[in-house]
């Protein structure tokens, strides 16, 4: 297994010549593992710092957050942009930038900005019609003309986008046409599944079908995709917490997502919608932020099981399962047993190397479930920290999974 191991050198001392006694838990090798990762995670903050707050001290505020990336959505000129990349480089972060010379002067504006440390890709278009690829596939080729090392960013709509925005019959046709007719590096879509109506917060039906999907059509494509986590609430959708972040967040990983978007990082001010307190709302922070710090630290710290990975399979547990899943009917080897009490959980299979992992993920946002679990060999537990702890074959586990959390396990294939 290609862990990094720490010895417990020092503690073996003491037991060894102080006569201290010590025991290992039942759970507990004695040493000390940690998953190995040479980049994290990508995460990327939609509607980022506005251009007149474009600071070194608020990018550094947004990278002590926990984020990778910043998306302003559009500055009002490539100086702007410039401007920007200068700032996001001295604290550490990258943008993806958007501006109107991008779509005036692509070839021009893209050999401008290609060399710049701070920069991480390019943004053309939020939610297009299938009407629209053609045109975009022209534009993205026109600045992959002269720059193929930064990726071109198009996120596309969810599957309760009605016919009309869709502008083909069906939901998986529209993502199969856009894969087939955009080149890009990756894909994205958008899908913000807690809705709210009074005090009622509720879960799409089609939420998991729509990774079901997505996810589907972008491994066929042999492409990696990213996938959101609403961080920002408004009419009809709920006000996040950590439970219902990790549920989004937690959930789009086991499905294999290679990048996480919040959408969004500073607070919108729209006559459209009622957006309120995201993570920046009115220039300060919210729990929100702190939530997010929470969360993107735990992301970053479990990038050696999600970064890179294949998904092998994912079910689901529970009484009633979400549509378009299937159920959780065989296990993988050496894991003999495998339920949960509850909602509950989205199981999924992941590869990378010579490790496999499972991934359990409570679907319950609002209360814990109890995971049992039992396996024929000896397997880790991988912790938030990216530490791992070893839990001893024949003797089953009960463990508590928080609201909308995760439980990791690694072995050597």
């Amino acid at each position: 297994m290609r862990l990094y191991m720490r010895s417990k050198f020092f503690l073996l001392i003491l037991i060894t010549f102080c006569g201290i006694e010590y025991s290992c838990s039942d759970d507990f090798s004695g040493e000390k593992e940690k998953l190995i990762f040479s980049e994290q995670l990508p995460i990327l903050g939609w509607y980022g710092i506005p251009e007149n707050e474009a600071t070194v001290e608020r990018f550094t505020e947004m990278k002590e957050a926990g984020f990778t990336l910043n998306f302003t959505h559009s500055f009002s000129d490539a100086d702007k942009v410039a401007s920007a990349l200068d700032m996001a480089q001295k604290a550490g972060m990258k943008i993806v930038i958007r501006c109107p010379e991008l779509g005036t002067e692509p070839e021009n504006t893209t050999h401008r900005f290609m060399e710049h440390p701070a920069l991480a890709g390019y943004f053309f278009r939020d939610e297009p019609s299938a009407k629209d690829f053609s045109s975009l596939s022209t534009w993205v080729k026109r600045v992959q003309s002269v720059d193929d090392k930064n990726f071109c960013y198009i996120n596309l709509l969810p599957n309760y986008a009605t016919i009309e925005q869709l502008g083909v019959d069906t939901y998986r046709e529209y993502v199969n046409k856009f894969i087939h007719e955009v080149p890009l590096s990756f894909y994205s879509f958008d899908n913000y599944p807690l809705t709210q109506t009074g005090l009622k917060v509720s879960l799409r039906d089609g939420w998991y079908e729509n990774l079901e999907i997505f996810s589907d059509e972008a491994r066929k494509a042999g492409k990696p995709f990213w996938a959101f986590a609403l961080t920002t609430p408004r009419t009809g959708l709920a006000v996040p917490n950590l439970g219902r972040l990790r549920l989004q967040v937690y959930s789009n990983l086991a499905y294999g997502a290679q990048g996480i978007q919040y959408f969004t990082y500073w607070t919108p001010s729209t006559p459209k919608y009622d957006f309120h307190d995201g993570p920046i709302y009115n220039g300060k922070r919210t729990s929100v932020y702190d939530d997010l710090t929470i969360l993107n630290n735990e992301i970053k710290n479990l990038s050696g099981v999600f970064l890179g990975t294949n998904v092998v399979s994912v079910a689901h547990t529970g009484e009633i399962i979400p549509k378009g899943t299937k159920r959780l009917s065989e296990l993988p080897v050496p894991i003999q047993v495998l339920e949960t009490i509850g909602e509950g959980a989205v199981v999924s299979l992941l590869e990378k190397g010579e490790n496999k992992f499972l991934v359990v993920v409570n679907r319950d946002y609002i209360e814990s479930t109890e995971l049992h679990i039992k396996a024929s060999e000896k397997i880790k537990r991988v912790n938030k920290d990216g530490s791992l702890t070893d839990i001893r074959s024949q003797k089953e586990k009960s463990i508590k999974i928080g609201p909308g959390d995760v439980e990791i396990f690694v072995w050597e294939k």
